[in-house]
């Protein structure tokens, strides 16, 4: 069984390619490994997010971060702005087409969370304000 405690370095990783090629022989144990790499994955995020020595991003790299979620945004004629960085969470505000649009928080979560917590594993949760903040 995994737990925090367990060495990551004890288990295999297998490509997708690897696990396609076990699929089609055992896909029992393909699926079964899937699983466990998901598992491993997020025990790997949460020793990173707790590691004191990574840097927390300043507002210059998270800007040119957010510039790829931007993008993305964009093509829906939405768009954000980066509100500001406090204790590990970052506070966004959806504008454009995604101010008020009810995928908003999907896209602040499935977009701008992963993309941000991909670079800068330390960042806890992307958080989205809706109102103006004065």
């Amino acid at each position: 069984m995994l737990n925090a405690d367990t060495p990551l370095d004890q288990f295999p990783f297998y490509t997708e390619e690897e696990l396609d090629a076990l699929y089609e022989r055992d896909p029992v144990l393909a699926l079964r490994l899937s699983r466990k790499q998901v598992e491993l994955d997020k025990l790997a995020d949460q020793s990173r997010a707790n590691d004191p020595s990574l840097p927390t991003p300043t507002s210059e790299a998270l800007s040119e971060l957010l510039d790829q979620a931007r993008a993305i945004l964009r093509r829906d004629g939405g768009n954000l702005e980066l509100v500001g960085i406090e204790d590990d969470v970052v506070t966004i505000r959806m504008t454009g087409n995604c101010a008020g649009c009810p995928r908003a928080a999907l896209d602040a979560k499935n977009i701008v969370e992963r993309l941000v917590r991909s670079r800068f594993p330390r960042i806890k949760a992307v958080k989205r304000v809706t109102a103006a903040v004065r």
